[in-house]
């Protein structure tokens, strides 16, 4: 039997007949750029998953970016964040002329240690990029006291984290901003590019407005530096499309999850620990083993599809070369980057798919 890692065409084949109308709608009113798509978008997702305020943006990185402007982070200045992520984590402290600072992860959840984040902080801290990673909220009792104690300003890269909650609260909402990504494989993802920005402080929020908008909250006058981080308006209408099919799609991930957690019995396999703090919402479903390589080559001849995410840490990255870390900087996440592999995990993903890969992981080495 053959699964894939992914495949996108199944939910998207479910949905054309409501996207295309969506998109049609759009285009036959040539709402190309912001306009009423991106404000329905924003105010349906505020109210679906909780957030008072939200601001749709063109890409997953660009509210990262965005939320460091806000900060003041500048030359000169340390902002830590987790070398385990997709890269874009740590871009938007480098667009601001910040230095990107990494402190170890977890071994159960991939997220950021506590205890390596307080350790990780000097003088020139002055703020912390938290990374909800593969779905799992990150412990955000203990980062929150480490930032308060330190006056830091706690940005939330919930990227793959969409609809997550950490003790009730919808991640994203803790910190001081939180931000999304739409990109096309997320748990809810557009055509393309897309992304959103959110804060529980108004005032942070309206300056995200302007900036977003080069600067301006009146057609050419421009008080503050801004950029053109505007979501266009297809993106928004096919979001609008799908975002009523999240909660459904996550229930779906989350049972895919509960069978893997029950039927993966690989001696020496090292699932993914589920604290009682928050429950995933499983972007991906990510399993390490000392002999990863030679899993993932049994699971390919078997017909399971599987990626890599991440293989290299981010210390490790040629384009961070000038911070000075070399191997052994971050233990935790490059032996996380050299055993970690993930298997299939999307709605679609039937029942049979997913006994082929249980019984084709436990079934590696005999």
């Amino acid at each position: 039997m053959k699964v894939p890692f992914l495949d996108l065409s199944l939910q998207h084949q479910a949905l054309r007949a409501p996207a295309l109308a969506a998109l049609a709608a759009t285009y036959d009113a040539t709402r190309f750029c912001l306009g009423k798509d991106v404000e329905d978008f924003e105010r349906n997702f505020g109210a679906t998953l909780g957030y008072p305020r939200v601001l749709g943006m063109n890409s997953g990185t660009a509210p990262l970016h965005v939320a460091c402007m806000l900060a003041g982070f500048g030359p000169g200045d340390e902002v830590i964040t987790a070398p385990f992520t997709f890269i874009s984590s740590a871009w938007g402290i480098n667009y601001v002329g910040a230095r990107p600072v990494f402190a170890d992860i977890e071994e159960g959840t991939f997220n950021l240690d506590p205890a390596k984040l307080a350790a990780a902080i000097t003088p020139r801290t002055k703020g912390i990029i938290i990374v909800h990673l593969f779905g799992q909220p990150a412990r955000m009792d203990e980062i929150m006291a480490v930032a308060r104690q330190h006056q830091l300003f706690v940005i939330e890269d919930c990227a793959q984290a969409v609809g997550a909650r950490y003790a009730g609260a919808p991640v994203g909402g803790i910190g001081d901003v939180g931000t999304f990504s739409f990109y096309p494989t997320k748990n809810l993802g557009g055509c393309g590019e897309g992304g959103a920005f959110v804060s529980r402080r108004e005032d942070l929020q309206t300056r995200a407005r302007h900036i977003r908008v080069h600067g301006s909250d009146r057609r050419y006058y421009h008080d503050i530096i801004g950029g053109n981080f505007r979501m266009d308006g297809f993106q928004a209408a096919l979001l609008n499309v799908k975002l009523p099919h999240l909660a459904g799609w996550t229930q779906r991930r989350q049972a895919i999850a509960a069978r893997y957690l029950q039927g993966l019995t690989l001696p020496g396999l090292r699932l993914p620990d589920q604290p009682a703090y928050g429950r995933s919402v499983f972007h991906q479903f990510t399993i390490r083993h000392p002999r990863r390589d030679a899993l993932r080559e049994h699971l390919t001849r078997q017909e399971v599809g599987t990626d890599l995410i991440y293989p290299v840490p981010l210390h490790l990255q040629k384009c961070y070369a000038s911070l000075g870390y070399g191997p052994g900087s971050f233990p935790v996440a490059e032996q996380a980057a050299a055993t970690c592999v993930s298997l299939p995990i999307f709605p679609e993903l039937t029942d049979a798919q997913q006994d082929h890969v249980i019984a084709s992981v436990n079934s590696f080495g005999r």
